[in-house]
């Protein structure tokens, strides 16, 4: 025991020993897990549960937040009144989302300060797909119809994660996405109706350019997942990687059949014996890349981020201020 101990460090070993008191609570909550129990904030639980929504619930809120850039620029060069509404609407919502989940982590016992200045630094990720560029109208419509589809896929299950006030914030999340994805979809729908041959292409060239990415938000695959395992066996996750991407392939294709565009894949197809699409393979070195920072507009992404946290620090400085000032008079009307 000696040896084998002191083989993995000194802190390692500490960390391996265990009170009977945490055997207990251990067993108390993998108890609640396999029953389907929510746990609320206040719950005792494990210092890698807490750590894994941490990280997962806070990747979520920063690709709200940074998800908001490659959409916002085309605000001011929306084509109609009713189309500049509706994206300032979907904006919005993405902020929203944002504040649901940055809520939602701080209940864990991190601060939003901690989880924005990991964002800045580097150290946090947020969702791959929204380090690419969009460069025209269509590719508004495609990232509402394949990258909220995506993402509506990704979090209906996320509904009923163990960790109940993640779970409850992400009721309103999808359902305020699953009208992105609508909008999104109604105006391509519309393109590809009534545009012309140009805007026609366009769509298609929107779609190519999109597919694959869109393919990566569901994460690596299965195989090269190291957290999926823990996380659907403690009921974070419902649904591996590749049964998610399965499910939005299996029914994205018929949407893009009405549609009238082709999907840039010529391995799909469908697969009688098996009752659903074949897909072609995945460039996990383009994801791997992007992920670590080399993306289109990584760098371009994160700036944007960090410009506007230093441009705000007044707003936040004033409003600390004035929160003291009203503690003070509290405090003297006592």
């Amino acid at each position: 025991m000696y040896t084998q101990a002191m083989s993995v460090g000194p802190q390692d070993a500490a960390a391996k020993v265990k009170s009977p008191e945490d055997v207990a609570r251990e067993a108390a909550f993998e108890a609640r897990i396999d029953a389907g129990d929510f746990i609320e904030a206040k719950d005792w639980m494990p210092e890698h549960y807490r750590k894994t929504l941490v990280r997962q619930i806070s990747q979520h809120a920063h690709s709200e937040i940074v998800g908001m850039l490659p959409e916002g620029n085309w605000i001011s060069r929306a084509p109609t009144l009713k189309r500049k509404a509706i994206l300032l609407a979907k904006v919005q919502d993405e902020g929203g989302h944002g504040l649901y989940l940055y809520s939602a982590a701080e209940t864990l016992g991190t601060s939003r300060d901690q989880m924005l200045d990991a964002l800045h630094s580097g150290k946090a990720k947020y969702s791959s797909i929204f380090n690419y560029p969009t460069t025209s109208w269509a590719d508004i419509g495609v990232v509402g119809w394949l990258v909220d589809g995506a993402a509506i896929m990704n979090q209906v299950p996320l509904c009923r994660c163990s960790y109940a006030p993640y779970a409850r914030a992400m009721i309103r999340v999808c359902r305020e996405e699953s009208f992105h994805q609508r909008q999104g979809y109604e105006s391509l729908l519309v393109m590809m109706r009534e545009g012309n041959a140009a805007q026609k292409s366009m769509v298609q060239d929107a779609v190519n350019r999109w597919w694959w990415p869109s393919l990566m938000m569901f994460g690596p695959a299965d195989k090269d997942s190291p957290n999926s395992e823990q996380s659907i066996r403690w009921g974070i996750k419902r649904i591996t990687n590749d049964q998610l991407r399965q499910k939005f392939v299996d029914a994205t294709v018929p949407q893009a059949e009405l549609l009238g565009i082709t999907l840039p894949d010529p391995d799909l197809k469908w697969n009688e014996a098996r009752g659903e699409y074949d897909f072609g393979a995945i460039d996990w070195a383009e994801f791997w890349r992007v992920v670590g920072g080399d993306g289109p507009c990584n760098r371009e992404r994160l700036a944007a981020r960090v410009k506007a946290w230093d441009d705000g620090a007044w707003v936040r400085e004033a409003a600390l201020a004035h929160a003291r000032k009203q503690t003070i008079k509290k405090e003297q009307a006592a």
